[in-house]
């Protein structure tokens, strides 16, 4: 199995936002493992984090936007892309602005920086999801396509077709990650005259010039137009060269704007948050079907992992036994429902708890009709978890453990006696300052019988 990465070293790249104009410094700092792509913004009170999640994304126009508890982060997709482009895991982007930098409007300096910072390995293994068959999502409204396919390895095309002469119709391929920096980092954005008349009208590309943006001349330009140009960019001189390209900027490629297609989209489903193992093909993408994409990949993720039951061997050693469970937990009978440990990593566990027709709770949980209540699963479950926190410490015993809160509780079927329950538990964001956010999963009998959202926190009470 291929181990998580990281930076080694952080690093810091100043510039302004495209759409923002604002002056942004962003700093790439090494991140836990299991903590995934995270933005911080740095310039609000509390520094507060939004996830590189495809849940999170709010608007797609002209970039990919990310909201969480009303704070934003926009245009994300370059910088995501460099960094899944040098096969990063998990790293921290520190804003100080709502807007990465735009740079050159590639994923360029994004890559040299990560260069110039270190990759280095982590102890956790990259959880992948390998696509087992053809997985498609289609926007009705423009006929664009993603698709995913069975594959060896990550591989991604992308076919554009804009209906214009200038542009034409452009395919770009990337066969390996190996080849983002040479083949696809340097790919910048661009639009068409006509657009960029609107986000000027409208004031959405106030940190551009003609050195990050290829602007393909759809249209005549009439004098009026070429003053607002001059006007905009600060250019005493424009022109349109025969290439079709406003001004004396000189195309990396000759079809650049299929390579940063294909970039968008590579930054793009990094929001899917799991590593893909497959051959992805997308016909006219944008961020809105990227997104859409991306959000139906991740769907489909959650719900395979939650129905994988885990299974043990009941001739097995446990890696914990109940007498071990109790140098940990501080809970005794008749309130310890976790009997066995089976496995336990820095983000997982599992959980065994045999229910049997002598737990206290089934004399009057029903009577006639004994029914483990669903509450007491969720206790089940967090006590699997408490066991994962507790591990982190030296000193287990000197120390309790507390709910925070619980969410997204939903029950599918009973729990009886003669069952035995299995959970399964995954940390959603790494522990910090003692704080543990798990999701978590019982089943029983082959199938899930409650799934939850726990959040806990572990406190000394003793020195």
């Amino acid at each position: 199995m291929v181990k998580q990465k990281t930076i080694q070293n952080e690093v810091t790249l100043t510039g302004v936002g495209l759409h923002t104009g604002q002056e942004v410094v962003m700093t790439f700092k090494p991140a836990p493992v299991n903590n995934g792509f995270t933005f911080v913004r740095m310039d609000l009170e509390g520094h507060p984090v939004i996830e590189a999640d495809a849940n999170y994304v709010v608007n797609t126009q002209r970039g990919t936007n990310l909201e969480k508890k009303g704070v934003r982060v926009h245009t994300t997709e370059h910088v995501l892309a460099a960094l899944v482009g040098c096969d990063l895991d998990n790293v921290i982007i520190e804003l100080n602005a709502s807007e990465p930098p735009i740079m050159d409007g590639s994923s360029k300096y994004f890559v040299e920086a990560v260069e110039k910072a270190g990759i280095k390995p982590q102890e956790a293994e990259r959880e992948e999801y390998v696509v087992k068959e053809v997985i498609s999502y289609v926007d009705e409204n423009t006929g664009s396509e993603i698709i995913v396919m069975p594959s060896d390895s990550y591989q991604v095309t992308a076919m554009v077709d804009f209906g214009t002469k200038v542009l034409g119709t452009q395919n770009a391929t990337l066969k390996s990650l190996t080849e983002f920096k040479t083949e696809i980092s340097e790919a910048r954005t661009f639009s068409f005259l006509h657009e960029l008349e609107a986000l000027l009208a409208n004031g959405l590309i106030k940190g551009g010039d003609l050195n990050n943006a290829i602007v393909y001349v759809d249209k005549e330009i009439s004098p009026e137009t070429m003053g607002h140009l001059k006007e905009a960019f600060g250019k005493e001189d424009i022109s349109v060269k025969p290439n079709g390209v406003l001004d004396n900027l000189t195309l990396h490629y000759p079809n650049e704007a299929a390579r940063h297609k294909l970039l968008d989209v590579i930054g793009d489903l990094a929001l899917i948050g799991t590593r893909i193992k497959g051959k992805v093909i997308a016909n006219k993408p944008g961020h809105a079907v990227n997104t859409s994409f991306a959000k139906k990949m991740a769907k489909i993720i959650k719900n395979e992992k939650r129905n994988q039951v885990p299974t043990y061997d009941l001739n097995q050693e446990p890696l914990m036994d109940v007498t071990k469970i109790m140098s940990l937990l501080p809970h005794r009978p008749p309130f310890l429902l976790v009997d066995k440990i089976f496995e336990m990593s820095e983000n997982h566990v599992v959980g065994v708890k045999n229910v049997t027709m002598n737990e206290p709770f089934f004399v009057g949980h029903f009577p006639g009709a004994p029914v483990m209540p669903g509450v007491l699963i969720c206790e089940a479950m967090a006590q699997s978890g408490g066991i994962l926190i507790l591990s982190t410490v030296p000193d287990p015993e000197n120390y309790l453990t507390y709910f925070m809160k619980m969410d997204n509780v939903k029950f599918k079927n009973k729990v009886l006696p003669g069952d035995t329950l299995i959970f399964k538990l995954e940390l959603i964001t790494p522990i910090r300052r003692g704080i543990c956010h798990m999701q978590g999963y019982a089943y029983a009998n082959g199938k899930l019988v409650a799934e939850a959202e726990l959040m806990a926190q572990i406190i000394k009470v003793k020195n």
